[in-house]
């Protein structure tokens, strides 16, 4: 195992450089020998979260081992370019949710750009092509007339081809797939090969969450749909701004994190440390880091993980569980705090192709 680069990971009050490197080896004591990234051995494997860990190590530099995880991705890929959305213990071939959600599909053009990006690596970037291709054509065909992408594919028959549809569309999820998209276009800037389609249903994308909040399930008790646009850089400048002000007091716990659901008495650290990197993208590091410090009760130094969460009017960690993609989002966080150059491209809102805006409104 290498030494991990962890400079730009240290952070007064979050990371010492000897913490960051015992949290990228926690995340790389869960990888399987095959690249997979499940939540922790003996849980199950999401796509979203396992490129999230994935990109967490890239920012300490484990470019070895975060190749090996997006080549799992293109060995395991359904025909129809789309993965299930759960393997046991990152066992492609036990799948545990034969449903495909398009968001978890969509990443990993965020991931492979942002690979790219910490690397340089051409011939990883051509390999990979395909896989984003594919991932991002089998997401479209959810995209429904207003711009909004459908939720997921259920399975037919336990396949994962040709299931039915739910239209039904997430803010979080469409929030997370337009920079998906937003990162496969710059894919595809970079390889000379323009993908005239992918513009128009980004700037599709886009305009109906900016704009047409009707057309996606009403969440609003998670704190996810409330700063996701933002992390997502779909909203930006004053549009941001006001969105995270109006539910600032709803979500946030001063001293201790994000809630995950309002009025619940529980913060998480993924939630928290995505609206930490959120905040870093409109410009306001000081409050992110406050953020990011205020979930230091949930690292867990024998580990170097995270706990996932804790319940503040018992004084409870819960659930009993430190996943990768809780680590990896505390690492992506600091990271763009640290201007780690790949990860600040990839969630500036203004360092990635916009796609083509609809004459709508």
């Amino acid at each position: 195992m290498t030494t991990p680069r962890t400079d730009h990971l240290v952070l007064p009050g979050v990371l010492t450089a000897e913490q960051a490197a015992h949290t990228v080896r926690g995340i790389l004591a869960g990888q399987r020998d095959d690249g997979a990234i499940p939540w922790f051995r003996g849980h199950h494997l999401d796509p979203w979260d396992h490129i999230e860990a994935a990109m967490a190590l890239d920012t300490a530099g484990e470019h070895e081992a975060a190749a090996r995880a997006y080549d799992w991705l293109a060995r395991h890929q359904n025909p129809d370019g789309s993965w299930y959305a759960a393997y046991a213990d990152g066992d492609f071939e036990r799948p545990t949710d034969r449903s495909v959600e398009s968001n978890f599909c969509a990443y990993v053009a965020v991931g492979v750009w942002h690979h790219y990006l910490a690397t340089g690596d051409d011939a990883f970037l051509d390999r990979m092509w395909p896989t984003v291709a594919a991932a991002v054509e089998c997401v479209l065909a959810l995209q429904q007339p207003g711009g909004e992408i459908g939720w997921k594919r259920d399975p037919v028959d336990g396949n994962g081809s040709g299931g039915t549809v739910v239209p039904d569309a997430l803010l979080t999820g469409c929030s997370s797939i337009h920079q998906a998209l937003r990162c496969a276009l710059a894919i595809a800037e970079a390889r000379e090969e323009p993908q005239p389609d992918w513009e128009l249903a980004a700037g599709a994308l886009g305009h109906a969450i900016r704009r047409h909040p009707e057309r996606f399930l009403d969440k609003d008790r998670y704190s996810m749909d409330w700063y996701y646009p933002v992390l997502g850089g779909t909203l930006t400048g004053v549009e941001a701004k006001a969105r995270i002000e109006e539910g600032w007091d709803r979500f946030v716990v001063p001293g201790l994190g994000v809630r995950c659901v309002v009025p619940n008495p529980w913060v998480t650290g993924g939630e928290s440390a995505e609206l930490a990197l959120a905040l870093w993208a409109m410009g306001e590091s000081d409050r992110a880091l406050e953020i990011l410090q205020s979930i230091g009760h949930l690292r867990d130094e024998r580990t170097g993980l995270y706990w996932t969460g804790y319940v503040f009017e018992d004084a409870a960690i819960w659930p009993d569980e430190q996943t990768a993609w809780t680590a990896g989002a505390v690492l992506l966080a600091v990271a763009a705090l640290g201007g780690h150059e790949a990860t600040c491209a990839v969630f500036g809102a203004g360092r990635l192709p916009t796609g083509l805006e609809p004459d709508c409104c």
